[in-house]
């Protein structure tokens, strides 16, 4: 009885890590390290799933590698797992300014969106095939109802850090810090352009 029961629970452990090594397996590649965050090439050469990722979302959107790349660099730094800086009033926290999270920020109330319209309930904001996915269908929104092209990459992000109610309204107009990010994450998407035209 005894060594049946341990054949049992041998068995389930088995059966278990199997099933946790199909699972770390399927997961998406983990972040490039901080030295190849400025050349495209060596991002996608440290890990093809980031180029999988990108050219998927690319197809299936229309925003280009260098520009989704971009974004994610401005959002994350390539953080599987960033977050707004915790606030604190007196020396107790009180919160982060808002629920972003992940590769692309993306707010709660944004992925609910974005899994609603696209069925895709399993996407994880720190998965980046999701987070690229993501990225592409908001652009692509801003293209469908703002009429910005997908190769803009200056007026999508505008459009992607403030949202389309905003755009719409220019708020970003009320925030001179904001027009030189997104200058920069238009400057870098073109650098990643150049260089994604260099890569084998």
């Amino acid at each position: 009885m005894e060594i049946s029961m341990r054949i049992t629970k041998t068995l389930w452990l088995s059966i278990h890590l199997t099933v946790m090594g199909v699972l770390i397996s399927g997961c998406s590649s983990t972040p490039p390290p901080k030295k190849t965050l400025d050349d495209i090439c060596s991002i996608f050469y440290y890990d093809d799933d980031w180029f999988d990722a990108a050219q998927n979302s690319f197809k299936r959107w229309g925003t280009p590698p260098w520009i989704q790349l971009a974004f994610v660099h401005q959002e994350s730094t390539f953080k599987p797992h960033a977050k707004p800086k915790m606030e604190y009033f007196l020396g107790i926290p009180i919160g982060r300014s808002s629920s972003a999270f992940g590769y692309a920020q993306a707010t709660d109330a944004a992925w609910y969106d974005y899994q609603k319209k696209t069925g895709r309930w399993n996407a994880k904001r720190n998965d980046i095939d999701d987070a690229l996915d993501f990225i592409g269908w908001y652009n692509y929104q801003s293209f469908q109802r703002l009429g910005i092209s997908r190769t803009d990459p200056f007026k999508l992000y505008l459009a992607y850090h403030e949202g389309h109610t905003g755009y719409k309204q220019r708020s970003y107009l009320q925030k001179a810090w904001l027009p030189p990010v997104a200058k920069k994450v238009s400057e870098r998407a073109r650098m990643y352009r150049s260089q994604y035209q260099q890569c084998r």
